[in-house]
């Protein structure tokens, strides 16, 4: 049996999806036409001077390159007689003085180069040939580019998360910036060229509808759902999936959110949590039995009993498992160490936060069952900074990694508190919570608020304000 797991929520309808990114690349019959047509530049013609139009005496039938007798009719431009035909003009006389600028030969041999100096009168095909045809093209050649989104992790920019849909860039005039509230140590108001106010998210577990609401209490989204605070970072704790409506509404949020915040100056990322790995580990594996420590147990049977949805595994798509699969186990920002789990087994992966990120990225990429497993196994413990060995266990990641506080999430406040809560709603049955819970000697701040069992869902400003 796995540890932690709790009863499974009721599923709901699938949000409709959008289109995605991929979908907006430019067909195949959209591209730009390679230039010219087998017809235009004719196969028959043996003598290489005929391309310089010196000699169409030796070829008198010229049937298939109806230019080259267009060449010889060009003295028509200048006909001087055009330019004399005005009677009304004071000075009819001086007109006809002009005549060796009219010279037809003289005339063809400035026009031509002038109009194709590197290619000569091979240039006269293409200049009568079928008209308007390229001027379509050439504007599907700007949109046969590839998209900045289109590529492959790799080519994103550092703190860029590539997204499932094509969003517009927002500018930071068109956002809404958020104060930052003081601290008990003051800080100097963030400028546009500094790191803006920095937000933490407890677990989401699929309620995609108390997420927005709770990110537009905060001012960091808009009436829409889009990035609304400039420069401000965001960190979501892990835990996107199973036991709520909408896991996979959520990860897509997310993932638009991290686009949308890079484009105005700040940014939106995500910690691995252990339902993470518990749908990677689904998806990927089924039922292929793994060695749980229990027995024999499947990844498939585990995300069933923690609450997996039925409608998140079938809308789930290779875009969101390699998202998951990308994502950091532990961050330092502002002094705080961030987690997903409230347990030391992250000691049991590397001394630095830099060691542990690269193992648990390894893991996965081994795609080991058993590993995997083990990997899920050791970030669903829980409830290590509790009771009397709370601050001391704090204290030893505090120490290997850095930071003076721990953020995580994982365990629900409630349960940390002692209090029972229940998912069916009844206000008597409330979990009472407010805000982050704070313990082990104010070393944890704990940020689960138990949304999966009518509790609330926390997103917070850090640092908190004593």
């Amino acid at each position: 049996m796995v540890e932690g797991s709790m009863t499974q929520g009721a599923g709901q309808d699938p949000v409709e999806r959008t289109a995605t990114l991929r979908d907006f690349r430019v067909p195949p019959y959209a591209r730009v036409p390679v230039q010219g047509t087998p017809a235009e530049p004719p196969a028959a013609p043996a003598d290489p001077t005929l391309h310089l139009g010196t000699r169409p005496a030796a070829y008198p039938e010229p049937v298939g390159f109806p230019e080259p007798p267009a060449r010889p009719e060009a003295p028509v431009r200048p006909e001087p007689a055009a330019y004399s035909e005005p009677p009304a003009r004071p000075e009819p006389a001086a007109y006809p003085e002009p005549t060796p600028h009219s010279e037809p030969a003289a005339y063809r041999e400035t026009a031509a180069p002038a109009a194709h100096p590197a290619a000569g009168h091979t240039a006269a095909p293409v200049a009568a040939a079928p008209p308007a045809a390229p001027a379509s093209p050439v504007v599907t050649a700007h949109a046969a580019a590839p998209h900045p989104g289109s590529g492959y992790p790799a080519d994103f920019p550092e703190g860029y998360t590539p997204t499932e849909r094509d969003l517009p860039v927002i500018q930071r005039g068109d956002t809404l910036q958020v104060p930052v509230t003081p601290a008990a140590a003051p800080a100097p108001a963030p400028t546009g060229d500094g790191p803006g106010p920095l937000f933490v998210v407890g677990d989401v577990h699929g309620y995609l509808d108390e997420l927005v609401a709770a990110l537009r209490a905060q001012g960091l989204v808009d009436e829409n759902g889009g990035w609304a605070a400039g420069n401000a970072r965001l960190w979501f704790l892990g835990d996107f999936t199973d036991r709520g409506p909408d896991g996979i509404g959520v990860i897509d949020l997310v993932m638009r959110l991290s686009a949308e915040a890079a484009a105005a100056g700040g940014y939106c990322k995500a910690l691995m949590g252990n339902h993470e790995l518990l749908l990677i580990g689904a998806k990927r594996f089924g039922d292929t039995p793994v060695n749980s420590g229990a027995g024999t147990a499947t990844f498939q049977a585990a995300w069933l009993l923690n609450g997996g949805q039925k409608h998140d595994m079938d809308r789930l798509q290779d875009v969101h498992l390699q998202w998951m699969s990308r994502l950091d186990a532990v961050v330092s920002e502002d002094d705080h160490l961030l987690l997903h789990s409230d347990t030391t087994a992250y000691l049991e992966y590397g001394e630095t936060i830099e060691d542990v990120n690269e193992t648990v990225h390894e893991i996965i990429r081994r795609n080991d069952a058993d590993e995997v497993w083990d990997l899920f196994r050791k970030f669903t413990k829980r409830f290590a900074f509790r009771d009397e060995g709370g601050p001391q266990a704090v204290q030893e990641l505090l120490g290997t990694y850095g930071g003076s506080r721990i953020v995580h999430g994982h365990s629900p406040i409630p349960y940390l508190l002692g209090q029972v809560g229940t998912e069916d709603g009844e206000e008597e049955s409330r979990p009472a919570v407010e805000g982050p819970h704070v313990y082990a000697d104010g070393l944890a701040i704990a940020m689960d608020g138990g949304v999966t069992m009518a509790g609330k869902l926390l997103v917070v400003q850090l640092p908190l304000a004593d």
